[in-house]
């Protein structure tokens, strides 16, 4: 059905906005400067020092233009947009997918603290936008609804550094460019049971039991995470990918012009149908 396509959609911009089946927790941002060489410091700990920072000041930001791609087994998408983390999550994108329905067929998504809006460029219901609220969808998909409400919510670039830090399961590649910035890359793998466990915010213990079985049926094997930060402690790429599995999907974004202005598009409340009643009478 029209709905279930619709569905299928969302989860691929649900990725497309950088989130995995984790979210990002709070650590312990205590513990030295970016300079990681200090006497004494294992490359271990120069790593996690230089993330710490780079985690502080990407956070204070508050705002960046974000683009990349991600790719799955039938398709690539594309996005570009900006986002705001100042008070919970807010962010607009413009979507391109290479391959399926929506091929060709440019998709705009907004979201905000409360929920999702699609707008695929065909009126749906006399109105333009789709609304998925989050607490509609947690209790329309069960566990990996309550995991996309706890994403939403929760989400900035600092995610993925604070995931890293939190797991100690990082080493230092070196320098690379990226788009003319001489970045620090930084990697590291992590399983889905690990990352969910340990990332998840506001997800029930029965919730995350039954997730856990979900990603296990489904073949979903490890993450790995690549990180690449400029000169001037901020996030510049991020780079996820499940390795390991029988779900592909890898994932690029990159941060740009940190501090911009974020408008609000939240579509007015005439122009939307909620998901769940797409397609009934």
């Amino acid at each position: 059905m029209r709905s279930t396509r619709m569905t299928a959609v969302v989860a691929g911009v649900v990725m497309m906005a950088g989130l995995t089946a984790c979210n990002g927790g709070k650590s312990d941002n205590a513990g030295g400067s970016g300079g990681g060489s200090g006497s004494g410091q294992s490359p271990l700990q120069v790593a996690l020092a230089s993330l710490k920072t780079a985690a502080q000041q990407t956070d204070g930001k508050k705002s960046a233009e974000v683009d990349g791609t991600l790719k799955n087994a039938t398709s690539t998408q594309s996005m570009k947009g900006a986002m705001d983390w100042s008070q919970g999550m807010r962010m607009n994108l413009d979507i391109k997918q290479s391959a399926g329905m929506m091929a060709g067929r440019p998709t705009k998504a907004v979201y905000t603290s409360d929920a999702m809006y699609m707008n695929m460029g065909t009126p749906v219901g006399g109105k333009s936008w789709i609304k998925y609220d989050y607490d509609a969808l947690a209790k329309k998909m069960g566990p990996a609804g309550a995991l996309i409400k706890d994403q939403m919510n929760n989400n900035n670039p600092t995610r993925a550094m604070e995931l890293l830090i939190a797991s100690g399961k990082v080493k230092a590649v070196g320098k690379e460019d990226v788009r003319g910035v001489q970045a620090s890359h930084y990697t590291g793998t992590l399983s889905i049971s690990e990352l969910t466990r340990m990332q998840s915010k506001n997800v029930s213990e029965t919730d995350m039991k039954a997730l856990e079985q979900q990603l296990k049926t489904s073949g979903a094997g490890q993450e790995s995470i690549d990180l690449w930060i400029g000169p001037d402690n901020l996030l510049v790429k991020k780079r996820e990918q499940l390795v390991g599995g029988k779900v592909p999907y890898d994932s690029t974004v990159f941060y740009s012009n940190y501090g911009t202005k974020v408008t609000d598009q939240t579509p007015p409340a005439g122009d939307t149908v909620d998901f769940d009643k797409v397609g009934k009478p």
